[in-house]
């Protein structure tokens, strides 16, 4: 794969490479492709996987960033409402 195809590759949007890939799996299935084709299209879909597998590894970090943010809040209010009143 050359280096214009891997960038192009590295800024695809998760629901292009997700397309992307699929397309590549249906004519895969199909058959009919050369020896150099389907080698070619098995490539770009090892290739498109990562960039999937990336997006998704990137979501989980930022949801589980988030819940361990609102579980730290929810933890801190709980704290507040049992101290006991200043008189």
């Amino acid at each position: 794969m050359g280096a214009d195809q891997e960038t192009t590759t590295a800024a695809l949007g998760y629901e292009q490479a997700r397309d992307e890939l699929i397309d590549v799996v249906r004519r895969l299935e199909a058959g009919g492709a050369t020896l150099e084709e389907s080698l070619a299209l098995w490539e770009r879909g090892e290739e498109l996987a990562r960039v999937c597998r990336r997006w998704l590894e990137g979501a989980r970090k930022r949801l589980d960033a988030a819940l361990a943010a609102e579980d730290a809040e929810e933890a801190a209010a709980e704290t507040e409402g049992d101290e006991p009143a200043a008189e």
